[in-house]
């Protein structure tokens, strides 16, 4: 008789979620073939995908105002490297706004957002034995690096040594028609076949979606803290990211301390199966009874914030870690604070692709789902707002139907 149950939280362990991966990565691979389209007629119709550009629509930011709005524009033609999706789904990240914005420095434009993309094959090109048609698949933060790099080799795509990550939208590209990569608000996205994942069946493609940034950006620091069942783990700053921290530390086994300064967020958050939740007065003055308390924390702010009250709460010689991209990428921290409580201050940037595709199987193996809101493409600018103003609930999924 087949063994049905579920392992117990804290039990699994990385090499066996590795071991899967890889084992699931080599069965697609062998079974996948060098099948470009589903049918013979599929075919004939779909030619031109690899000979010409791919007329493509979703909503794109013209100007630094955040409003987004309809555009037709177009894509690559299918390389030999390359696959097509046709998008599903995407979902809303606070990155998304910051770059639309200009946060993170002036940008081109038009320019389509979302790293967040889940979708089906179309086609494939003649070197790709990692993806058929048909199959599911999912991009996120990045679409090309070197590949040549060290960090490349060795699944740190993200930081390649040669700076040649790019990203899924608004970096410079050559092969782009419109100049610059363009991301997964609309109907179709080119993308090279390694910075693609799988989605497995059992995970609906809205809650795939936000794993593919909400959930490797947060999945990697947090494995990489290898924490003991039992341990003390604080995750500051409950929104998209935030709310999928305190899944993925809860199921490793952590004692979670959530801390929001959204008081209407306490009994979701509760849901999930945290110790406490904390909620940050204006002045951060509740934070001290929790002085030296945590074994790790981990901070999901967006905006410029005082991390020192924060940081306190660690123990010393603990782990502070820092995923938020805030205005400008920085925020002020004190070094005589720094200095005082002893606590080691790092940030984490995504992850690479191999964490990525382990992050997808985790969650959908382990019931470890996002809370998310399916809207149409109408309703993105209001998705927007609601999400700067601590509205959302927590992660925006756009159908990408509705483009």
């Amino acid at each position: 008789m087949e063994n049905t149950e579920k392992p117990k939280k804290g039990t699994h362990s990385r090499k066996e979620f590795l071991q899967r991966t890889v084992l699931a990565g080599a069965g697609l691979s062998m079974a996948g073939s060098g099948q470009l389209f589903a049918s013979p007629e599929a075919e004939q119709n779909s030619a031109l995908f690899f000979e010409t550009n791919i007329k493509s629509k979703g909503y794109a930011a013209t100007d630094e105002s955040g409003k987004l709005s309809p555009w037709e524009f177009e894509r690559r033609p299918v390389g030999e490297d390359d696959i097509l999706i046709d998008v599903k789904f995407a979902s809303i990240c606070h990155s998304d706004i910051h770059q639309m914005k200009g946060h993170w420095g002036q940008q081109q434009y038009p320019q389509v957002p979302g790293h967040e993309i889940v979708g089906v094959v179309a086609a494939v090109g003649k070197n790709v034995t990692k993806f058929k048609v048909g199959d599911r698949a999912g991009v996120g933060c990045m679409v090309d690096s070197c590949m040549e790099c060290d960090s490349c080799k060795h699944g740190d795509e993200q930081h390649c040594e040669r700076g040649e990550t790019l990203f899924t939208y608004g970096y410079p590209d050559e092969d782009s028609p419109t100049g610059i990569t363009q991301g997964g608000y609309s109907d179709k996205i080119v993308v090279r076949d390694h910075f693609a994942v799988h989605i497995p069946e059992h995970i609906s493609f809205e809650e795939g979606a936000p794993l593919l940034c909400a959930g490797i950006t947060t999945y990697s620091p947090l494995m990489k803290e290898d924490f003991n069942i039992g341990e003390k783990v604080g995750v500051a700053g409950i929104g998209g990211l935030g709310h999928m921290a305190v899944k993925l530390a809860v199921s490793k086994g952590a004692e979670v301390y959530a801390f929001t300064t959204s008081p209407d967020k306490v009994e979701d958050i509760k849901s999930w199966g945290v110790k406490e939740v904390i909620v940050v007065n204006d002045d951060m003055s509740n934070l001290g009874a929790y002085s030296k308390t945590l074994d790790y924390m981990i901070c999901t702010i967006p905006y410029q914030f005082n991390a020192a009250p924060y940081e306190a709460c660690v123990k010393p010689y603990g782990n502070f870690t820092y995923v938020g991209m805030p205005d400008g990428f920085s925020i002020n921290l004190s070094n005589i604070a720094l200095a005082s409580t002893r606590v080691n201050f790092n940030a984490s940037l995504i992850g690479g692709m191999p964490e990525t595709q382990e992050v997808v199987h985790y969650c959908a193996d382990y019931g470890i789902r996002p809370e998310i809101q399916v809207i149409d493409a109408k309703e993105i600018n209001k998705a927007w707002e609601n999400v700067v103003d601590k509205k959302a609930r927590y992660r925006y999924v756009i159908d990408a139907a509705t483009f």
